[in-house]
């Protein structure tokens, strides 16, 4: 059986070339302790081993050390490489490119829950919603993609299953369980959905748009199962900044530089997209998290939210009784924000109680480990509420999460709360 190397994206892997951990670094002041709407982890070796039935042990996928020394994850026929993007902090900038890395080529906290914890600790973060590395898809699209759905099923189930019993179990006061679901399926999405809210988990990481996945459209009434379970559970749905599998490219020559700097377009498409398939309309207690695609550019949506009611009796979508669009995206959709200084300058016209911050740890866009800097350049000034909302209560509320504790107050150096 012949083996192929699946490269990530449209680009072709580099050389490993010169691996370089840097210092650890220092302790920096506190400017407010926070929750961490979005980071990320870099998954073990052993993440199926003993997880998943006899049967299917055989077929799921496992760690494959190639002839070049690298690890690779098997998965069905293919290699997929285990690329830097995944785990680029502690690592110096001009060393990020898309390179197979081997586990000590990353800093411990990439993929070791308890050596998070003092990468957490750190920079302040009380607690963190971590979704998966790219090998997996950030709503666990690989696994519908697997040859046999059943070994797939499996194997996302016991991707469930480590992530609670594993990665969160480390320190369940600080890690936010948020879970994958069963893309192929809503009624199998749906009873893992409510299985799942039984074991703790407060999330699920959903595509933001389906039908980039090859899956019905959100417009039709195929995901309602789905839908609600989570609204009956009070699952909260993220969805992540290129869940869909493809990011905004103006052109098929952009550069990877240029995508990324669009990151922010899908999460005003998703919104928009979303509203107006009347998702929820139909599950109006649904709490909806715009994953890693900031905020400023909210105002604008807001306003051409509001141009759209002007034009309400041309429209085929809502009816006379329906709440404004504006009024349903204040009321089902929160934001996440690693860096927005224009937004946080105008968070009246979003509302304070809708924005979350993030570090986006470990992956290239990540604050860490100047987070506070960033937090104090950003939220300097503004009323101490407003602060304390957007850096812990909104996602201590979204989320139905604790406040920190003392311990950790203490440990980073904040015997008060501002």
């Amino acid at each position: 059986m012949s083996l192929k190397i699946e490269l990530p994206g449209l680009a072709k892997l580099e050389p490993r070339g010169k691996v370089t951990l840097l210092p650890e670094p220092e302790r920096p002041e506190v400017f407010h302790p926070f929750i961490s709407a979005d980071d990320h982890l870099l998954e073990p070796p052993d993440l199926f081993h003993g997880r998943v039935a006899k049967r299917d042990a055989e077929a799921a996928p496992r760690i494959f050390t190639h002839d070049d020394g690298n690890p690779y994850w098997w998965i069905d026929d293919s290699l997929v490489p285990i690329t830097l993007v995944n785990g680029a902090a502690g690592r110096p900038i001009e060393e990020w490119k898309n390179a197979p890395q081997r586990y000590t080529d990353f800093r411990e906290g990439v993929y070791d829950p308890r050596a998070r914890l003092r990468d957490m600790d750190l920079v302040g973060m009380w607690a963190s919603v971590c979704f998966p590395s790219m090998i997996w898809g950030f709503a666990g699209s690989r696994f519908i993609r697997m040859r046999d759905p059943r070994v797939g099923l499996a194997c996302l189930r016991a991707y469930n299953d480590w992530m609670t019993e594993e990665w969160c179990a480390a320190d369940p006061d600080r890690f936010i369980p948020c879970q994958l679901t069963w893309l192929a399926d809503p009624e199998v999405a749906a009873a893992e959905i409510r299985r799942n809210a039984e074991r703790g988990f407060r999330a699920v990481s959903f595509t933001e748009n389906p039908e980039g996945q090859g899956l019905p459209s959100i417009y039709s009434r195929h995901w309602d199962p789905f839908f609600e379970a989570c609204q009956e559970t009070g699952t909260v749905i993220n969805l992540h900044v290129g869940s869909s599998g493809r990011i905004t490219s103006p052109s098929t020559d952009s550069a990877t530089d240029a995508r990324v700097a669009l990151f922010p377009v899908s999460g005003m498409v998703a919104m928009v997209d979303w509203i107006f398939a009347r998702v929820p309309l139909r599950f109006p207690g649904l709490r909806i998290v715009l994953s890693e695609a900031g905020f400023s550019w909210v105002p604008a949506i807001l306003e051409r939210l509001v141009r759209a009611e002007r034009q309400r009796a041309a429209s085929e979508v809502w009816l006379p009784d329906d709440p404004t669009p504006a009024s349903v995206a204040r009321r089902n959709f929160w934001f996440t924000s690693i860096e927005d200084p224009s937004g946080f300058r105008s968070l009246d016209l979003v509302g304070d109680d809708k924005v979350m911050v993030e570090a986006d740890f470990p992956h290239q866009d990540t604050t860490w480990p100047d987070t506070q800097n960033h937090l104090r350049a950003q939220l300097e000034g503004l009323d101490d509420r407003v602060v304390r909302n957007v850096c812990l209560s909104n996602a201590a509320e979204v989320y139905r999460w604790r406040p920190p504790s003392t311990e950790f107050l203490h440990t980073i150096g904040c015997t008060n709360l501002p």
